[in-house]
């Protein structure tokens, strides 16, 4: 339930990323995803999902706030939308089932 929670929120605030707001929204984008990839690696992990939990880890890693990585705003912005789909395909596919 948990992880539900932190991937819809991590799927909103990239959402709003790719529109023009102001850098402490950016910062703040930065830091929450590096938690919540965080988490994400964490619980992965216990539940024996190795793979997934080398992919949030480094999401966390690409998302922190310490050291800058430095993309341009089309490189973020493409990758915003991968980790939308990456985060998002899953509930969309239950969303079509039903």
């Amino acid at each position: 339930m948990t992880q539900n929670i932190i991937k819809i929120a991590l799927v909103i605030l990239l959402a709003f990323c790719l529109f023009s707001m102001p850098y402490g929204y950016y910062q703040l984008v930065r830091f929450c995803s590096f938690v919540g990839f965080g988490i994400l690696a964490y619980k992965s992990s216990k539940y024996e999902n190795s793979q997934l939990a080398i992919v949030y880890g480094a999401l966390s890693l690409l998302f922190q706030p310490f050291f800058k990585v430095n993309l341009s705003r089309e490189i973020w912005n493409f990758v915003d939308i991968a980790v939308i789909l990456l985060l998002g395909i899953p509930y969309m596919q239950k969303l079509f089932k039903s």
